[in-house]
């Protein structure tokens, strides 16, 4: 085979390094952003960060008052220091109450219980009541070893033949004496703790309360019959169990008081914050998004390294430099796009800031590109984990998007507010009489909102509506 050589020409897309970069910091979080500039911070000498306490309102609780400057619709521009180096300053000084600083006297106490109560594992609670109990040394370690096998909720999701298992041999543990540890597990505190499925939690709790008619009922329930209760099967129920209507009533309300997950409280603490990166507000009659100045980073060029390098030719920390000023460049975009796409949403959704959920309008990522002139992949990106701080909430940006439904009059309406109108008729319905599916669905038709019976059946499970018959009440 004969080679030869030929010349072909084409065209390619090559991400640069400061595009690459750009991309990735406009596809984060803020809370990972920050991580992101502090990993760069710690490798990069020539970048630092202005460190100045940024105003904190203390008020009442009620919003400060914007000052007219900020009407501006526009992103705040970058200011520059002494040396040059643009330091991404905020306009905007205002910044929402840090919760926990104006807590005085007993609110202190009891913020520092709940934060004890949190501390102490379910073990440890079960372990301490377990060291005051009168056992014996086999007694305890049995005791200790169903405490070990509780799941989160207080639960013991193993059988005892399972566990029997699990002891050394040449201790020859036998069921009998495993199902008395469990008793005295079952006697500690919480109520409930060490059942074995939902009904015997519930009924564990209830043999802790005092004897009367309304308890007897709900034991019966709690015993044999949650499967009716949760069907709401309430006819064949009172025919099971013998009892009025009204007795009935409050057994179910007895039930209802009870913690079907009694270790859950002891469970740790999984603090997620949510930083709004945009602030909604309303100015001289228009809704105006600005920036919140408190998750913005402010960056600048380290003036001693810069002066170095300024007397200094094919340095090793020119290239350093270089990406100094590329971060800092990145941040400032990366805030002016997300402010140029907050206030895009804003304009086109004004009736949900005005009425709420129910004024929605459909909205795509595309309505949004065109707008303001980027890519979709780009607004999908603005808008994934980023929020904005409203009057009606807080919100992911993405929230504003949705699909559409026809309406007889041949426009369209957003599904966010046919799951709102769901959710109000739902809401207003005669608990003995409630709306089927088909009927909500021509309620909406009335309303010149066209919707099967389908579209409303999966809209009602989206917002966790149980069905008709089990919304029905006694």
């Amino acid at each position: 085979m004969k080679q030869t050589l030929q010349l072909k020409l084409s065209q390619h897309l090559t991400l640069t390094p400061q595009l690459q970069q750009a991309i990735r910091l406009l596809q984060l979080s803020t809370l990972e952003m920050n991580q992101e500039i502090d990993n760069f911070l710690q490798e990069n000498p020539l970048l630092e960060r202005i460190d100045e306490p940024s105003p904190v309102y203390a008020g009442s609780g009620d919003a400060p008052q914007a000052s007219a400057e900020s009407s501006d619709n526009s992103a705040p521009e970058p200011a520059f220091d002494e040396s040059g180096a643009a330091d991404w300053l905020g306009e905007d000084g205002i910044s929402a109450p840090r919760g926990g600083q104006d807590r005085q006297g007993d609110d202190d106490e009891h913020s520092y219980a709940e934060v004890q109560a949190a501390a102490t594992s379910l073990r440890d609670h079960l372990g301490a009541q377990l060291a005051m109990m009168p056992l014996s040394a086999r007694d305890r370690s049995l005791v200790r070893l169903l405490i070990e096998a509780l799941d989160d909720d207080g639960y013991l999701a193993q059988s005892l033949e399972e566990l029997i298992e699990l002891p050394p041999p040449e201790m020859e543990v036998d069921l009998d004496e495993l199902q008395i540890a469990l008793k005295h597990l079952q006697n500690f505190d919480p109520p409930g703790i060490g059942a074995r499925s939902v009904s015997e939690c519930l009924a564990l709790q209830l043999a802790n309360l005092p004897e009367s008619r309304t308890r007897d009922l709900a034991l019966k329930i709690a015993r044999k019959y949650l499967d009716q209760l949760a069907a709401r099967d309430y006819v064949r129920l009172r025919k099971a169990i013998a009892c009025s209507e009204s007795e009935l009533r409050e057994a179910q309300t007895l039930i209802r008081s009870l913690n079907p997950r009694p270790g859950a409280q002891f469970a740790p603490l999984d603090t997620r914050y949510v930083v709004p990166d945009v602030i909604v507000r309303k100015l001289r009659g228009q809704w105006v998004a600005s920036l919140n100045s408190d998750v913005m980073p402010r960056l600048r060029i380290n003036r001693l390294y810069a002066d170095i390098l300024q007397g200094q030719r094919g340095s090793s920390l020119a290239g350093q430099l270089q990406e100094a000023k590329w971060l800092i460049k990145n941040v400032q975009q990366r805030f002016e796009t997300i402010q140029r796409v907050s206030q895009a949403i804003v304009d086109r959704q004004r009736q949900f800031f005005e009425h709420g959920e129910v004024a929605m309008r459909p909205l795509t990522l595309r309505d949004i590109a065109d707008r303001v002139g980027l890519h979709e992949s780009t607004i999908s990106r603005v808008t994934t984990q980023k929020y904005m701080a409203t009057p009606r909430g807080m919100f992911e940006l993405k929230y504003f998007f949705g699909s559409h439904v026809a309406t007889d009059a041949g426009g369209a309406a957003s599904s966010t507010a046919i799951r709102a109108l769901i959710k109000q008729l739902v809401g207003a319905e005669n608990g003995k009489k409630p709306l089927s599916d088909a009927q909500l669905s021509g309620i909406l038709g009335q309303q010149g909102f066209v919707v099967a019976r389908r579209t409303v059946a999966k809209y009602r499970e989206g917002l966790n509506i149980p069905p008709v018959n089990l919304r029905k009440t006694i």
